[in-house]
């Protein structure tokens, strides 16, 4: 019999607290608009399901009210979660470029991206940031769908520069990609390090990349300077580039 993963199935999250017995419960309203007025689904068609910790579920479903109940066939661990743990540290850009980078790094297989604000950073914090951090999260889920991920990426409050680097400890490897490195490449320190790391950060600056004394305090911290390539890359590029390169390295 073949399973139904043979077959391309549209992907939704639910909370574990959704998932009991051989069932699940989808309760958001967007995904249950999507299911029946978009996507036109009927009762007995199939669903994937992501309970963001560990499984997806092939569904079908069961019974479509102002809730859905999904009755699950098949349970499997995550196919397509990355086994490392990388946190993206952007420095904000301008206009729409975050979404851009929310969206492909998303699926690329980002585990988490924070907004940094840094000396450079054109965009000013007049108190609402934290609207375009709901819309950040927001292109992270439908991202996380589309490209069938097991989980979705955790977009965080933006922060400042100083925060960002005493966050750094927490990180067994801290990439920082650096336009004043010429000698060391990302090549180099990937195939260099120690098998078993697992959580990487890659720190990436604005516009107007970093100012001296931001590189001085990255590097104190354990980052390690180096270079994308022979070209400069811009700050909505270097990102997506960064961790195109370590999952390629220590993922394939």
């Amino acid at each position: 019999m073949d399973s139904p993963y043979s077959k391309a199935m549209n992907r939704f999250f639910a909370a574990k607290s959704n998932i009991k017995d051989n069932t699940i419960i989808i309760t958001d309203k967007e995904d249950i608009y999507h299911i029946k007025k978009v996507l036109r689904l009927q009762a007995d068609d199939r669903i994937i399901v992501s309970d963001q910790i560990q499984y997806e579920y092939v569904c079908r479903i069961k019974e479509m009210g102002p809730e859905l109940l999904l009755e699950i066939l098949e349970q499997n661990e995550f196919l397509r979660e990355p086994h490392i743990r990388v946190t993206l540290f952007q420095g904000i850009p301008k206009q729409q470029k975050m979404e851009f980078v929310v969206q492909k790094c998303t699926e690329l297989g980002l585990d988490t991206l924070v907004p940094v604000f840094m000396e450079r950073t054109v965009v000013k914090d007049k108190g609402d940031y934290w609207k375009k951090v709901v819309r950040y999260q927001q292109i992270a889920e439908e991202a996380a769908k589309q490209s069938q991920r097991g989980v979705m990426p955790e977009v965080r409050q933006a922060t400042t520069f100083m925060d960002m680097v005493e966050r750094l400890s927490g990180f067994q490897l801290v990439l920082f990609p650096y336009e004043e490195e010429e000698e060391t490449t990302i090549k180099e320190v990937l195939q260099g390090i120690e098998e078993g790391i697992k959580r990487i950060a890659i720190i990436i600056g604005p516009e107007g990349g970093f100012s001296k004394e931001e590189a001085e305090m990255i590097i104190g911290q354990g980052g390690i300077p180096l270079s994308l390539g022979k070209t400069i890359l811009r700050t909505e590029t270097a990102g997506m580039a960064a961790l195109a390169m370590t999952m390629y390295e220590l993922e394939l």
